[in-house]
C-alpha cells in the first residue's frame, strides 16, 4: 500500500491531500502562513494524520475506507508540491523530505506534465493552474474550462486537443472587497454573500450586490466570450472559495470540484515516478 502526500500551497490557503494507491482518501485545508517554518509544516501534517487516525472518511469512490496509518516517520512513501509562494516552496519541501524520507516532486520546470502549453512562457504558468489542468484533462477530457476562485479569479482553457490555449487572471472577490473598503472612507468591509435582492437597500447590501453578483456576471460573461473566441463550448469546472455559492447563482451549468488540483498533483506524481 503506497501513501502519497499532495501539497497545494496558495496565497490564502494550503491544502494537504493523502492518497492511498493513487486514490485520494482525505484532504485538509489550513491558512497559508508566510512565516511558516519546516518544523511548523511538519507539525501541521502530523496533526492531519492524527485527525485521520480518529476519523478517516474517504472522499473518492473505490478508495479504501480503512487504512493503517504509520505512527512515526516516514509517514508516506512520497510527496508532490505545487506552490505559488516561492518562499514557502523550500519550507514545505524540507518538511516533506522529513516526513517521507524521500525528495518530494515540485511542479515546475523539469516535471513532465503531459500538457502542451500554447503560452509564450510556459514556465510562468502557476503550479496550481498546471495541477488543475492536469486534473481537468484526466477527469473531464478536452476541451474544458477551469475557473478558480481565490485571491485572483483565474480561467484556464484546455482546447479540443487537450493543450493549454491560454487564460484570464482577474482580482478575486475578497481582493475586490478589500480594495473597495480601503479606497472609500465611508465603506466598511462586508461579508461575501449574495444580497437579499439585486438592488441593495443598505450600503452593505449594495456592496454585496456589486462584489458577489458582479463576480457572477463577470464569470458568466467571460465564459460566453471565451466560447465565442475559441468557437466551441466546453464543460466548465469551478473550484475555490465560495465556488458552491457562486455556482448556484450562475446562468451557466458548472461542476464544482474542490479536489481537482490535488487529484491533478497525484496524476503528476504517478506520471513522474512510473518505472
Amino acid at each position: 500500500m503506497a501513501l502519497v502526500l499532495a501539497i497545494d500551497i496558495r496565497n490564502t490557503r494550503t491544502r494537504i491531500g493523502l492518497a492511498v494507491d493513487g486514490r485520494l482518501v482525505s484532504q485538509w485545508a489550513v491558512p497559508t502562513d508566510s512565516a511558516e517554518t519546516a518544523d511548523g509544516a511538519v507539525a501541521c501534517v502530523l496533526g492531519f494524520f492524527d485527525a485521520l487516525a480518529r476519523n478517516l472518511a474517504p472522499i473518492e469512490k473505490d478508495a479504501p475506507d480503512a487504512i493503517d496509518l504509520p505512527e512515526s516517520a516516514p509517514l508516506a512513501d512520497g510527496a508532490i508540491i505545487a506552490s505559488v509562494i516561492p518562499a514557502l516552496t523550500g519550507v514545505w519541501s524540507d518538511a516533506a523530505r522529513r516526513l517521507t524520507d524521500a525528495r518530494p516532486l515540485t511542479v515546475g520546470p523539469g516535471l513532465k506534465t503531459g500538457l502542451k502549453m500554447n503560452f509564450s512562457d510556459p514556465t510562468a504558468v502557476g503550479a496550481d493552474r498546471v495541477a488543475e489542468m492536469v486534473g481537468a484533462k484526466s477527469t473531464y477530457g478536452a476541451p474544458a474550462l477551469v475557473i478558480d476562485l481565490g485571491t485572483s479569479t483565474t480561467f484556464e482553457l484546455l482546447d479540443e486537443a487537450g493543450a493549454f490555449r491560454g487564460g484570464i487572471i482577474a482580482p478575486g472577490m475578497k481582493l475586490g472587497a478589500q480594495a473597495l473598503a480601503r479606497g472609500a472612507a465611508q465603506l466598511a468591509a462586508v461579508e461575501l454573500r449574495a444580497p437579499k435582492s439585486l438592488l441593495g437597500r443598505t450600503t452593505a447590501e449594495a456592496m454585496q450586490a456589486g462584489i458577489v453578483m458582479g463576480e457572477v456576471a463577470r464569470i458568466d460573461g467571460l465564459i460566453d466570450m471565451i466560447w465565442a473566441d475559441c468557437g466551441y463550448t466546453t464543460p466548465v469546472v469551478l473550484v475555490g472559495q465560495h465556488a458552491e455559492a457562486i455556482a448556484a447563482l450562475m446562468t451557466h451549468a458548472v461542476t464544482v470540484d474542490q479536489t481537482l488540483a490535488l487529484r491533478g498533483l497525484l496524476e503528476l506524481y504517478a506520471a513522474n515516478t512510473r518505472r
